[in-house]
């Protein structure tokens, strides 16, 4: 027998959270007012609930929508999922189009009506380095030989190091799915293209490069709330393995604003 699987919805944070509000949707997805509250609390929609088939969760959707929230309905097939992920190195802007193209030289010609959707904010990359270190052990034989006098031996183990960096992305976003997406990151971008207007900060580069992606994306929505802080129970820089998640619960969020 097949596996039933999860359906979640999520539901954006309210300008304002009234305690009437709380109340009601902890009633609606059977929650504490405490744990609703929380769910509510943010600036990114988070999930609130979880539904074996689609019809409860669809259901639980529309219950939360009649209290004026965003609620969105989605598997957790496609939360999950990884993204088709193209990063971009370079950029040529055309008078109706842009043109990324990757260190490996591929190219990507985006027209600037299929954009929907450009994202910026900050991620924690996590990168593994395998380094060589040299220790001193002690020598049993030799030591055994020597009537006990320990005897050391010198052994080189390869230990694998987990650095963390936080970095800066854009990723744009048309107008199908979330699950193809263009990115851009602050650090390995190059940004040659500015011309007269780069800088000797990388920063202030980034932060010309999306003004001027948004310029060519003119009917495209802009988000950048990835970009601040999250507060006490969410970390500054979202780890890469959320990033995902959030960016497309984000674009679930303008598509369910937008229709």
């Amino acid at each position: 027998m097949a596996e039933q699987e999860v359906v979640h919805v999520a539901v954006a944070p309210p300008a304002s959270i009234e305690d009437e509000l709380v109340n009601k949707v902890a009633a609606i997805v059977a929650k504490s007012s405490y744990e609703a509250r929380l769910r509510l609390t943010g600036k990114i929609p988070r999930v609130i609930a979880n539904y074996g088939n689609m019809q409860m969760a669809e259901s639980t959707a529309r219950s939360l929508r009649e209290l004026g929230l965003v609620a969105i309905v989605c598997t957790d097939s496609e939360l999950r999922s990884p993204s088709q992920i193209y990063r971009a190195h370079a950029i040529k802007f055309e008078e109706q189009a842009v043109l990324l193209s990757n260190r490996s030289g591929q190219t990507r010609r985006v027209d600037a009506g299929q954009m929907f959707l450009i994202l910026s904010g900050r991620m924690q990359i996590e990168t593994q380095t395998e380094i060589t270190k040299t220790k001193r052990k002690l020598n049993v034989t030799a030591t055994l030989l020597m009537g006990g006098i320990p005897i050391r031996k010198k052994v080189k183990e390869k230990v694998t190091r987990t650095s963390y960096q936080t970095d800066s992305f854009i990723r744009l976003y048309g107008k199908v799915s979330p699950e193809i997406a263009v990115e851009i990151l602050h650090q390995e971008f190059d940004y040659s293209f500015l011309g007269d207007e780069m800088t000797s900060s990388s920063a202030t580069n980034f932060s010309v490069a999306v003004r001027k992606i948004r310029e060519a994306f003119p009917q495209a929505v802009f988000d950048d709330r990835l970009m601040e802080p999250f507060g006490g129970d969410v970390h500054s820089a979202l780890a890469q393995d959320n990033i995902d998640m959030n960016c497309k619960l984000i674009y679930c969020y303008h598509k369910a604003v937008k229709s």
